[in-house]
C-alpha cells in the first residue's frame, strides 16, 4: 500500500510539474513582435516543417472526412480552397497576395499549378528565409516580411488576397478586415480561412469554455479569435465589399487534422531522434494545446470558417460612401 501511495503521489507531482512548465511557457501575444519571435523559433526549430511539412495549416478530408496522407489532406486545402472561391476560373498570371504565407507551402501551390503571380508576406524573418530556400527560381512566388495590420502595398494592388489561419494573430479584426479588402484591385476576391470562435453574442461561454480558449489563446500567441458571424460583419462594414460576404464552416473536413498531428509524432519517430531530447520536449508540449483544439473545435466551441468577398468597384464604393454620409 505504501509503495502505491508513493507512485500516486510521483504522478501527481510529475503531473503538477509538467502543468506547471505548460503554463509558464505560454507564448501569451504581447505585440506583433511576440508573433513574429514565436514563428521566428518555430521555423528555426524546424520540428514543425518536419511534421507539418511546407503547409502550416490544417488539412482537408472530405465531406464526410476519410482517411487521408497528412501532408496530402494540408495540399488538398489549398486546392479546395481555390475551387470554392472560384479562383480556378481565373487566369495565369492572375497576381495574388498570401497573407500569413508561413514558410510559402500555399503560395508555392498557387504559383505551380494555377500560373499565379504570388506575393507572400509573414511578420517573420525566418519564415520569408526559409520559404525563399524552399522556392524554386522558376516558380512565380515571392517573398517578404511585411505585417499584415499593416500593409505596405498601394491602395488596389492584387488581383486576389488570400490568407490561411492568420486572423487569430491580429489584435484589431477590423483593421485586418480593411488591410485585406484595401489592396484588393476593384472586382478582386478575397478568400480566407481561419480559426473562429462560436458566436459568444448568440451562446455566452460557459465555464470550461472560458479556460479552454483562455489557453487557445496564450499558447499560439493570439490576441482574440473573432466568430464566423463577426468576422464577416466587419468586411461587410469596411463599404469595401461588392454584394454579400460568402461564408461556409469546414469544422468537420480539417477536425481530423488535430489527432492526425499528435499520430505524426507516433509512426514517424526519426524526428524524435533528429532532434534530441530538445526537440522531444518542445513538441510533447505542444500536445495538450492540440488536445484543447481537438475539443474546441468538435464540441462547438470553435469552427473553421470561410469567407469570400468580392471588392467593389469605383462606383459602387462611392455609392455606398454617399449614402452613408447622407444617413449622417
Amino acid at each position: 500500500m505504501n509503495l502505491f501511495l508513493f507512485v500516486i503521489g510521483a504522478l501527481l507531482a510529475l503531473l503538477a510539474v509538467a502543468i506547471t512548465f505548460y503554463l509558464a511557457t505560454a507564448r501569451r501575444y504581447q505585440s506583433s513582435n511576440s508573433v513574429a519571435n514565436s514563428y521566428d523559433q518555430w521555423t528555426k526549430d524546424g520540428i514543425l516543417e518536419f511534421y507539418w511539412g511546407e503547409h502550416i495549416h490544417l488539412g482537408h478530408y472530405g465531406t464526410p472526412p476519410q482517411r487521408k496522407n497528412f501532408l496530402q489532406a494540408k495540399e488538398d486545402f489549398v486546392h479546395e480552397m481555390v475551387r470554392w472561391a472560384g479562383l480556378d476560373r481565373l487566369p495565369p498570371k492572375t497576381t495574388v497576395l498570401d497573407v500569413g504565407c508561413g514558410i510559402g507551402g500555399s503560395s508555392r501551390i498557387l504559383a505551380r499549378d494555377y500560373g499565379f503571380a504570388v506575393t507572400g508576406v509573414t511578420i517573420s524573418p525566418n519564415q520569408v528565409k526559409r520559404a525563399q530556400e524552399l522556392t524554386s527560381p522558376d516558380l512565380t512566388a515571392q517573398f517578404q516580411v511585411d505585417d499584415a495590420m499593416a500593409l505596405s502595398f498601394p491602395d488596389a494592388s492584387f488581383d486576389v488576397v488570400w490568407s490561411i489561419e492568420a486572423g487569430p494573430h491580429m489584435p484589431e479584426k477590423a483593421v485586418f478586415a480593411r488591410e485585406l479588402l484595401r489592396v484588393l484591385k476593384p472586382g478582386g476576391v478575397l478568400v480566407v480561412a481561419d480559426w473562429n470562435q462560436r458566436d459568444d453574442r448568440q451562446i455566452s461561454l460557459n465555464a470550461w469554455e472560458k479556460p479552454v480558449m483562455r489557453q487557445l489563446l496564450d499558447q499560439w500567441s493570439h490576441p482574440a479569435f473573432s466568430s464566423i458571424e463577426g468576422f464577416s460583419e466587419l468586411l461587410a462594414e469596411t463599404g469595401l465589399v461588392e454584394g454579400e460576404v460568402v461564408t461556409a464552416d469546414w469544422t468537420e473536413p480539417t477536425l481530423p487534422s488535430w489527432l492526425d498531428t499528435i499520430w505524426q509524432g507516433i509512426v514517424r519517430p526519426r524526428g524524435w531522434m533528429k532532434y534530441g531530447v530538445s526537440g522531444f520536449v518542445k513538441s510533447v508540449r505542444e500536445v495538450p494545446t492540440i488536445l484543447l483544439m481537438r475539443l474546441a473545435f468538435g464540441t462547438g466551441l470553435c469552427r473553421f470558417g470561410m469567407f469570400r468577398a468580392v471588392r467593389a468597384n469605383r462606383s459602387t464604393q462611392f455609392a455606398q460612401m454617399s449614402n452613408q454620409t447622407a444617413q449622417v
